[in-house]
């Protein structure tokens, strides 16, 4: 068995089935999404920030850009705010979507955006936005029926492959660019959210390696080619959770010397 499939193998053996369970299983899992989520997109995103957030709820002695701390804030109140529907697995749609979208930007957009361009968190874009090397996006009439299209072919999907089919998924969102900022943070967020709801293990797409992230999504854009960021996701997986892959093989060594004695 590979490690990618001793992850999953390892994940569907925790049985995630309350939200206690969610607390103890994505306790640190949770800082470090958020904290590597938001370093993707704003360099004064800091992990030392992001975890006084998500565990005392406020940041002593900030003096920094304040849009760092409410995208972290926001972070930590979309995790909140998707806990039951994980336990419910509510399929995603285009009113989860727009309700992600709200809390992960709120209180972010910046002046030209919201005030000039009216934009608002919550609400797909109302101008059309290049973006990438290929100029990429639905043109704004389009989005949400091209988003609708996107969901129904996600939700009918049948086979085995939950991975690829999120991978397909993830390509083509950021590919429509359905909103007017916040993309990035909302598409990672998705991802995680149809893995889990699953039964399969979330990653971290880490700040280190968004290049290569870059790389595949822009892959994509080109040729519409998902299996480099298809690999490049079973590496992140197998980097999100190497340590505690390896914390439980152990454990289960020790277990066995003792059974043994």
């Amino acid at each position: 068995m590979n490690q990618y499939s001793q992850i999953i193998a390892l994940w569907q053996f925790y049985n995630i089935a309350s939200i206690a369970d969610i607390d103890k299983y994505l306790d640190s899992f949770r800082v470090l999404f958020a904290y590597h989520s938001g370093k993707i997109e704003n360099e004064e995103v800091t992990y030392q920030d992001t975890r006084e957030i998500f565990e005392n709820g406020r940041v002593v002695g900030y003096t920094g850009n304040p849009r760092a701390l409410f995208e972290q804030q926001n972070q930590k109140l979309c995790f909140e705010f998707l806990k039951n529907k994980i336990l419910q697995k509510e399929p995603l749609s285009i009113e989860l979507i727009k309700e992600i979208h709200i809390i992960l930007t709120g209180g972010t957009y910046d002046e030209r955006r919201f005030i000039e361009n009216a934009e608002r968190p919550g609400e797909f874009k109302k101008h059309d936005y290049i973006t990438g090397v290929y100029e990429v996006g639905s043109p704004a009439e389009d989005v949400e029926n091209d988003l609708t299209e996107l969901i129904d072919e996600l939700n009918a999907y049948k086979g085995k492959d939950i991975l690829k089919a999120v991978t397909y998924f993830h390509a083509k969102f950021e590919y429509i660019h359905p909103f007017a900022d916040g993309n990035g943070r909302v598409g990672r967020t998705l991802t995680n959210y149809y893995l889990i709801t699953h039964n399969y293990p979330p990653f971290i797409v880490y700040d280190e390696d968004k290049r290569i992230y870059y790389e595949c999504l822009q892959k994509y854009d080109e040729i519409e080619e998902i299996e480099p960021l298809y690999q490049f996701f079973i590496y992140q997986t197998e980097k999100t959770w190497r340590k505690t892959l390896a914390l439980s093989k152990k454990i289960k060594q020790e277990r066995k010397k003792m059974t043994d004695i």
